[in-house]
């Protein structure tokens, strides 16, 4: 198969009979795909019809195996007439480059599936983050970032769900239960928290691996029905330390923002400003260490936060304790780091639509800052990594999802 030719494919379509409560639902018909010669670029085509709505949400899936799984086929790289804000009509255009997503793969029984739905309110416990352009990096001026926050560059994000909380040890132990049952196959969970004492079922959980939280977001999709999002070698991950962890991103169960999902989001809508609310930082907004090093960190109070800096480290707080930002996020500055998908790798001048990072690296990212971090740390710009195999004190996670059916 890997010496193939992509353009050796015959390709079938399929089309999705939606199972749809209302009458009004969006309608897909008329679904035909064809490879251009010579190339791998895929051009998808379909009828839209929607009776009381005038933009809908329209993903794409591809199944290899004549559609008996629709999970296992990247579909990244698309454009046209996809994503958020559809608009009905006849000859929709849907453009795959599968050169890009699926490089040396070939299949004789490829299928298509286009999936469209009116916009859905958020999950519960979730935000709707919009699709849209920021900038991307530190925007200061003068510059108080470093060089791995710069060059600036444009960055397009489609619409996802951003959990509004960290996620909290109650809920942690809650999934890890369930996976850790007999024969669900998540063996090796940490507990989490190690051997610093939690702080309150409310509190974010921290002391476990990148690869746990990974394999914890699958449990979770699971648990809930839900197409989990992580897999090694076509198979959903489970248990071990697999560098080797793929997304699919077309699925809706949950997993890690990437990194710019997660800026675009800490932003909360604003532009050219050093955190989620504007451009000074106090106790009063966050969960840190403050210090008069910096011009911006205005606080009457200094050092650790004067409530929650007591007793034994960490000194987390219980999520949500202070003011959520523009698009109803808490503590994205502050309180726990949190862990992005990516590979850390430095940033290009070029606009992008929904970068993941580099393919392979040796640290993931991390967002956010903390309990312990200075104002710096604290930036919506600042990024920082570090090995997928540590277990500190000072990093937790929230979840996405993206904005699919």
């Amino acid at each position: 198969m890997k010496s193939q030719s992509l353009s050796k494919i015959t390709v079938l379509v399929a089309l999705l009979l939606g199972v749809m409560p209302a009458i009004s639902a969006p309608v897909v018909t008329n679904v035909h795909g064809e490879q251009r010669p010579d190339t791998h670029l895929v051009d998808v085509y379909y009828d839209l019809a929607d009776a009381d709505s005038s933009s809908v949400s329209v993903r794409l899936q591809v199944s290899a195996d004549g559609g008996d799984n629709w999970t296992v086929v990247p579909v990244v790289n698309v454009t046209q007439a996809v994503g958020e804000n559809v608009t009905p009509g006849h000859g929709k255009h849907i453009l795959w480059n599968a050169g890009a997503d699926w490089d040396g793969q070939v299949s004789k029984a490829v299928m298509f599936k286009v999936m469209a739905s009116d916009t859905a309110p958020a999950p519960d416990g979730f935000a709707l983050i919009p699709a849209g352009s920021f900038q991307m990096g530190d925007q200061s001026s003068p510059l108080v970032g470093y060089s791995s926050e710069l060059p600036v560059h444009t960055v397009t994000v489609s619409g996802f769900y951003m959990a509004k909380y960290e996620t909290t040890k109650e809920l942690w132990d809650e999934v890890r239960a369930w996976g850790m049952a007999a024969g669900r196959g998540y063996t090796d969970l940490a507990a989490g928290n190690g051997s610093v004492a939690s702080k309150g079922a409310n509190h974010p959980v921290h002391s476990i691996t990148w690869y746990d939280m990974v394999k914890w977001c699958n449990a979770r999709s699971e648990k809930e029905n839900l197409t989990p999002c992580y897999t090694v070698s076509g198979a959903t991950y489970k248990a071990g330390q697999n560098s080797a962890v793929v997304c699919n991103w077309s699925a809706n169960g949950y997993r890690l923002p990437s990194e710019a999902e997660w800026e675009k989001a800490a932003r909360g809508g604003l532009s050219a400003q050093n955190f989620p609310w504007g451009n000074t930082i106090t106790h009063s907004q966050a969960n840190y260490n403050s210090s008069s090093s910096y011009a911006y960190d205005v606080s009457p109070t200094r050092g650790y936060h004067p409530i929650w800096g007591t007793g034994a480290y960490p000194y987390t707080s219980p999520v949500g304790s202070f003011a959520p930002n523009g698009y109803g996020l808490y503590d994205m500055s502050g309180n726990l780091w949190e862990w992005c998908w990516d590979w850390f790798g430095g940033y290009t001048a070029g606009s992008q639509t929904d970068p993941r990072g580099p393919a392979s690296g040796s640290n993931r990212v991390r967002r956010g800052g903390g309990w312990y971090g200075l104002a710096f740390y604290c930036r919506v710009a600042y990024r920082f990594n570090y090995g997928p195999l540590v277990t500190p004190y000072f990093i937790g996670f929230r979840i996405a999802r993206s904005s699919v059916p």
